[in-house]
């Protein structure tokens, strides 16, 4: 979307204002608590000013979430490395900023299979939004489609396509788990397709089940939340790696994706690629995307982070389709280092959910608000004004780097 000079000041000064927090929930038979009343005894004022940047949501919905919950949501793989991975890769890359640049004004528009989306920003799939919030994945979509961003539903939803599509602004598209029962399968993807999704999102990462330690020690349950995509008796499993076990087609293949294309006119992506090798296939069996991921660190720890494999994709798919990465974004610099290594889109996941932890809608809402905010002021403070002239010069390899540190004096050093 272009922003003039005056619009992008503007709207900076808008995005200061953070929503109003209310208490999130560890289950769903719990209410939102009374500071989200005109009666609360919360300084609405006070609350505002402190939610500036994501990690304030990570440390209020910290706070707020039940042990279980927040477990779930905080953990990931084993001893959690490539976890800790997806945030360092991130702060380890340098921006080199270009000055004097001709900013008339900001352009961060993308367009995805046709549609024009305002900025490259997109929710990523992620279960059981009940656990977070009681009203769950409705109250996530009212705020993506407050922001104006496109949404991916869960497989693990707790509510239904066809109530979740109908609030949606933008294309919603659709996570898809093949099952061993292709017919449920197949019954799957028509429900997408006739509650209107754009697009299918095949998770391909996930064989078995990851070492979630965390969980497991929470002793972490699906157990009394509606899980309406997965068969009757997933959802009365007691531990998630049985519900995965139940449901979770083990021997997915190239092949299973030409059959769930041929089921469909949906565009097809698969998410959960990190070799090179894998996004070439992708690229000979003319998938309509890729969504780089390693599940936000929850299945095979030590795996790269996803911005040090993303450059290495992109280069294998040479622009033949969308390049797609999450994984670890909680700053709007982290997004135009991905879109400078080539992503399409970045996707974020634990990042709304701690909005809507914190403040339901309006917390997603303000989540995707601050890193588009953050996005623009990176773009303009680097030089560039379109997501075209974003590349890899926007940021500095080792190689430049060691030649920059190489022509400075001792001097110079202090």
């Amino acid at each position: 979307m272009a922003v003039s000079r005056r619009g992008f000041v503007q709207g900076l000064v808008t995005t200061a204002v953070a929503a109003t927090a209310v208490p999130a929930v560890g289950s769903a038979e719990e209410k939102p608590a009374a500071a989200a009343s005109p009666k609360s005894k919360a300084s609405p004022l006070s609350i505002q000013s402190s939610l500036v940047a994501i990690t304030d949501y990570e440390e209020t919905a910290r706070q707020r979430l039940k042990p279980m919950a927040r477990e779930y949501i905080f953990g990931g793989a084993g001893d959690e490395i490539t976890l800790r991975w997806n945030r360092e890769a991130y702060d380890r890359i340098q921006l080199k900023p270009r000055v004097l640049a001709n900013l008339q004004q900001l352009n961060t528009s993308v367009n995805l299979f046709g549609t024009e989306l305002p900025f490259p920003i997109f929710l990523c799939p992620t279960a059981a939004h009940r656990l977070v919030h009681p009203a769950g994945e409705m109250e996530t979509i009212r705020g993506a489609s407050s922001a104006r961003a496109l949404m991916t539903l869960s497989s693990f939803s707790n509510t239904p396509v066809e109530q979740v599509a109908p609030a949606a602004k933008l294309p919603l598209w659709f996570q898809l788990y093949v099952q061993p029962d292709r017919g449920f399968t197949r019954e799957q993807v028509r429900r997408a397709e006739a509650a209107g999704c754009q697009a299918l999102v095949v998770t391909v990462d996930t064989a078995v089940p990851g070492a979630r330690n965390r969980e497991a020690r929470a002793g972490f349950t699906y157990a009394g939340l509606p899980l309406p995509h997965l068969p009757p008796s997933a959802s009365q499993s007691n531990i998630e790696a049985d519900v995965l076990a139940r449901v979770l087609s083990f021997n997915l293949t190239w092949k299973d994706i030409g059959w769930l294309r041929s089921l469909t006119k949906m565009h097809v992506l698969i998410k959960g690629v990190l070799d090179p090798a894998d996004a070439g296939i992708a690229v000979r069996e003319k998938l309509d995307g890729i969504i780089v991921s390693n599940h936000g660190a929850r299945n095979l720890d030590t795996v790269p982070a996803t911005i040090d494999a993303l450059p290495r994709i992109t280069d294998a798919v040479g622009g033949a389709m969308p390049v797609l990465v999450d994984g670890g974004v909680r700053r709007g610099t982290d997004v135009l280092k991905a879109i400078a290594m080539g992503a399409t889109a970045v996707g974020i996941g634990r990042a709304y959910l701690f909005g809507l932890a914190t403040s339901g809608a309006q917390g997603v809402e303000q989540v995707v608000n601050i890193l588009r905010s953050e996005f623009e002021m990176a773009m303009a403070l680097t030089g560039r004004d379109s997501l075209k002239e974003i590349d890899r010069s926007v940021v500095w390899t080792t190689c430049q780097l060691e030649k920059a540190n190489a022509a400075i004096t001792p001097d110079e050093h202090r």
